[in-house]
């Protein structure tokens, strides 16, 4: 087949310009490998792939964080919806478990004391001497007052009970007056000496003793002091109690 170039010269202006192109491309492409060796693009290229990674990551992070906390604060909600009836229930129970402790204590007192005066007059008048009469017999120190129990805190500390205060309630300081009158000097001596040797009956001591004359005749009236104490277990004697149905 026999072909017939019209256009002289158009041939080779062709292979003329492939061939331009081809070193053009070439000459760019080794311009490129060139670049890529600089160091500090290298670096740049490097420094930028790191950033993106942590950005990414750390958005990862948050946006987890911010899930989680999210969650966390709708079981709070949740929780606080749901125990604040507890709550309010137990405040109630602490208000009326303080108010029992507290009557509890105003009953303790009254029972630390109730025997207190029986025991007192027993000793007395078992120690009275002949020719020996009182006039007299009072309470001089102030009466026990029973302590409100102290506020308990919640949780661990709310655990420990309210103890009442034993110091105050306890009739150990209870001190009294005896005031009376005898025809025998002797008598009171042996008086005193009978109270003290009392358990219940401590620190006996004369703060006074007058002669006076009653109806014609000269007799001695005395005040004596003395305290209160509680005795060994060994001293109280007990008795059983029964009672007839009928």
């Amino acid at each position: 087949m026999i072909e017939i170039n019209l256009l002289p010269g158009a041939g080779r202006k062709a292979r003329g310009g492939a061939r331009a192109s081809g070193v053009s491309l070439g000459a760019a492409f080794s311009g490129l490998t060139d670049r890529i060796r600089d160091p500090f693009l290298i670096a740049a290229i490097a420094a930028s792939a790191v950033a993106a990674a942590a950005i990414g990551g750390m958005y990862t992070l948050q946006a987890a964080r911010e899930s989680g906390l999210d969650e966390r604060a709708q079981r709070a909600q949740q929780d606080s919806v749901r125990y604040s009836a507890v709550l309010r229930d137990r405040r109630r129970a602490e208000a009326q478990r303080d108010s029992a402790m507290r009557q509890l204590n105003i009953i303790r007192g009254i029972d630390n004391t109730r025997f207190v005066w029986p025991h007192v007059m027993d000793e007395v008048s078992r120690a009275l001497p002949p020719y020996t009469w009182l006039t007299l017999i009072m309470q001089t120190s102030a009466a026990p007052t029973p302590v409100d129990p102290a506020p308990r805190a919640a949780g661990a500390a709310g655990a420990a009970a309210a103890k009442p205060d034993t110091a105050q309630a306890a009739p150990e300081n209870m001190k009294f007056q005896i005031v009376g009158q005898t025809v025998d000097i002797q008598a009171l001596t042996r008086f005193m000496r009978q109270l003290e040797a009392s358990e219940f009956i401590q620190n006996v001591n004369l703060s006074k003793s007058d002669v006076v004359n009653v109806e014609g005749k000269e007799i001695t009236e005395f005040t004596l002091t003395a305290e209160y104490q509680s005795p060994d277990s060994s001293a109280i004697r007990t008795v059983p109690l029964s009672l007839q149905v009928r």
